[in-house]
């Protein structure tokens, strides 16, 4: 059984726990061996494709790389949540590299853990993640501006337009922090430069491959691919557990996401190691789906089938905030 929705501070990004009593537990599990293989497997992949590249046909590269730096984000978030056996700073470390190219590590982990305030889901300026807006804010865009985000709702749009979406939040965001004096952030920037000038000094001067083909081949679809899974695993519902999906993918996708598309189990229990998801969801898959509504679908085809070209939904959020009743516009609109 999958334990009850944790606290805030139960997925708190900076608090170290110490492993469970591993009496009687396989050694691989108490060491989280198949972690540590991911983390391998993703670096060495990263490393011979950026050096091989030029040998690569651009398909195979466009493919291979957005895996890679998918698979990399995914154990950026599982070193958020999960791989206890180790202390922070050394799980920060092995993944703070930023092969993706375009989030400091530090604010995915701040951002992702108010995200998990469960009660908060989907509340626009609440949840870090969520794609919903205001009624009042809706009311105000341009219809230009609703027809992008309304495109933006379609798997399609997500793919082909959400990464910049994603970065014009971002540099709103932090924009907004300095032109009100606020630097907190900016240690963490710089940080991130550094780190990001010596990937690309590996990419283009070691592995002699252009800056702008790493972008355009590896970094932007790896983004897409990222935005696969969010596109669908929340949705306004009364009671946080209906506001989080389960697709029941194949292990091409599973092991990519480290089975975080079976999302209602890692709202449960975000501490639960990755390759112990699918074990959990099959044990109790009945139980989760009347917790969360039984929102789950059979995998990504069926979400392309109903979605590529058509919205998921409108993005007018029902309530706005916790404490607002639900108008029949926005009624309509979710």
């Amino acid at each position: 059984m999958v334990a009850a929705p944790p606290t805030p501070s139960a997925v708190d990004a900076d608090t170290v726990s110490a492993p469970a009593d591993s009496r009687g537990v396989a050694w691989w599990r108490r060491w989280e061996i198949p972690t540590w293989l991911v983390a391998v497997a993703i670096y060495g992949a990263w490393a011979g494709l950026v050096l091989f590249h030029a040998v690569i046909p651009w398909p195979l590269l466009v493919v291979a790389g957005a895996y890679v730096l998918a698979w990399h984000f995914s154990l950026q978030h599982e070193a958020i949540h999960g791989w206890r056996s180790i202390p922070l700073w050394l799980r920060t470390a092995l993944v703070w590299p930023p092969l993706g190219g375009w989030l400091p590590f530090a604010l995915y982990r701040h951002s992702h853990t108010v995200h998990h305030r469960n009660h908060h889901l989907t509340y626009p300026g609440l949840d870090t993640e969520s794609v919903y807006h205001r009624e009042e804010d809706w009311a105000r865009y341009s219809k230009a501006w609703r027809a992008v985000l309304m495109f933006n709702q379609t798997l399609l749009g997500r793919m082909l337009i959400g990464p910049v979406l994603r970065l014009r939040k971002l540099l709103l965001t932090e924009g907004a922090l300095v032109r009100a004096g606020d630097f907190r952030n900016g240690g963490i920037w710089l940080r991130f430069a550094v780190g990001l000038a010596a990937v690309l000094w590996f990419v283009s001067s070691v592995a002699h491959m252009p800056i702008w083909k790493y972008y355009l081949l590896m970094v932007y679809p790896a983004f897409s691919l990222g935005l696969v899974r969010a596109f669908i695993e929340h949705r306004w519902g009364e009671h946080p557990e209906e506001r989080v999906a389960s697709v029941e993918s194949n292990w091409v996708f599973g092991l990519v996401f480290l089975w975080n598309n079976l999302h209602i189990v890692h709202h449960l229990d975000p501490v639960l190691p990755w390759y112990e998801i699918p074990g959990a969801y099959r044990r109790d898959r009945e139980g989760l789906l009347r917790r969360n509504g039984s929102y789950v679908f059979r995998g990504y085809g069926e979400i392309a089938r109903r979605w590529l070209l058509r919205p998921v939904f409108i993005p007018i959020h029902p309530r706005g905030s916790p404490d607002k009743a639900v108008t029949p516009a926005a009624r309509r609109g979710a």
